[in-house]
């Protein structure tokens, strides 16, 4: 059986390679792997049912696929709390909140309408490793002994579930926005209830784009993979500040009154200064993927905070963060994780304190974006190589060594064979995008050259 689990759940083409079929499966082998859990065990012992948290973002999809993910669980004995549309972090955080065993989250986060997606949370509202992950799909093809009568799940409407998360946002801020614009994109998406109300709720005066999900309209042609209307229209509107998420809200990009785009790493940056002032960036360290740009490892060294690159993935920040009680990381992408206050990502927690952080200071954001030089980045995918090689070629070792010479200081080379694809990504970062250019055109070709399988 091939792996289902990518590294972000199961993710496909809804009713396609994602049926209801699979999601009633998939939730009955993870009542069977994770009701197995400490706090699982114990509610038994006192004579009650496993509990599991279900939340969807709104593509049509969500309906059917929810429906089979509750009664998959509740045929196997879980009684389900039923959250309706919410966003991912939020769905995480609910699960911790509550003491419930794990959480199912229906979503394709970035992904356009017809996709979909299932994401699951173990106890304490953390993503699952590896080794569970495999342990569900081992189950999916094993007999189950499944409870009769009295003994199946319940499955009730999770009534206060947004209310929760949205008093915890409101809780986590160290400022209020009073006096601040803010323009929000929700992707129309899973963010288009909560996060103009909070935001509001936290004094800033609100204006919303991307704000009217139909299921179908889900990150077309807005939220964080489209974030050119939200420029134009914080300029138009002589906003301060746009904050964009995407389809279930777990990232968060920027853009500045001129319309500028700040991104994740620049995002980081911010938060990782303010939070070594206030005393809040453990161990004076941030965690970052090998992705992120040059300029925030630079910016950091300036400010006295150390950077950890984990590889690519808010799974692989996480773990690091989990390990050593860190307080801050993510993508430049958009996955901020603030880990005093959320156990993933959380797009719309991020914007808040990013926006906090303005009221604070009293500076715009692109004053405060100025904490870090952005290198000039030059990405290019090179196509039916033999990946496997990309570490260990005479030809290319020795091109990179020669383009890391002549960027010295100035820049760096990364080559990262895909998980997923027969392919080798180039990244060249350099002073100037023209230098960049030049290195990643020129190790491309030796990658193609040396490494073609075609």
């Amino acid at each position: 059986m091939a792996r289902l689990f990518g590294t972000d759940g199961v993710r496909g083409l809804a009713n396609g390679v994602l049926t209801a079929d699979l999601a009633l499966g998939l939730a009955q082998a993870t009542a069977v792997v994770l009701g197995q859990g400490r706090s699982a065990e114990a509610r038994r012992a006192e004579g009650k049912r496993p509990v599991g948290v279900v939340a969807r973002d709104p593509r049509v999809s969500g309906d059917f696929l929810a429906a089979a993910v509750s009664a998959g669980l509740a045929s196997s004995g879980v009684d389900v709390l039923d959250a309706g549309v919410i966003t991912t972090p939020a769905a995480a955080f609910l699960v911790q909140d509550i003491d419930a065993d794990f959480g199912v989250m229906i979503s394709a986060s970035h992904n356009p309408a017809p996709d979909n997606g299932i994401k699951i949370f173990a106890h304490g509202g953390t993503k699952l490793p590896d080794i569970v992950e495999e342990r569900i799909e081992e189950h999916l093809e094993a007999e189950q002994l499944m409870p009769t009568g009295a003994d199946v799940g319940r499955i009730r409407r999770f009534a206060d579930a947004e209310d929760r998360y949205l008093i915890h946002l409101l809780g986590s801020l160290p400022h209020t926005l009073d006096g601040l614009r803010v323009v929000i994109d929700c992707a129309n998406g899973a963010a288009a209830g909560v996060s103009p109300q909070v935001f509001s709720d936290a004094g800033a005066r609100v204006s919303v784009v991307g704000n009217d999900p139909d299921g179908i309209n889900i990150n077309d042609g807005v939220g964080s993979t489209h974030i050119d209307n939200l420029a134009r229209t914080v300029v138009e509107l002589g906003a301060d500040v746009g904050i964009a998420h995407d389809g279930d809200a777990d990232r968060c990009l920027a853009v500045d009154a001129n319309g500028t785009i700040v991104d994740g790493d620049q995002i980081m940056a911010i938060l990782a200064v303010s939070m070594k002032e206030r005393g809040k960036l453990v161990d004076d360290t941030l965690v970052a993927t090998v992705m992120s740009n040059l300029g925030l490892r630079r910016a950091m060294d300036e400010h006295g905070i150390s950077t950890l690159q984990t590889k690519v993935g808010d799974r692989y920040v996480l773990e690091s963060m989990n390990e050593n009680g860190y307080s801050l990381g993510g993508e430049q992408s958009g996955h901020v994780i603030m880990s005093e206050f959320a156990t993933t990502g959380d797009g719309i927690l991020t914007g808040l304190h990013l926006v906090s952080e303005m009221a604070r200071t009293g500076k715009s954001l692109a004053e405060l974006a100025s904490v870090m030089t952005v290198y000039p980045q030059v990405m290019i995918n090179v196509k039916d190589v033999d990946k496997t090689r990309a570490h260990s070629d005479e030809s290319v070792l020795q091109a990179v060594a020669a383009a890391e010479g002549e960027l010295g200081e100035s820049g760096r080379v990364l080559l990262r064979p895909s998980g997923t694809e027969q392919l080798v990504r180039v990244m060249v970062e350099a002073a100037d995008h023209d230098t960049a250019g030049r290195i990643a055109d020129h190790l491309a070709g030796i990658v193609r050259s040396s490494l073609s399988i075609v």
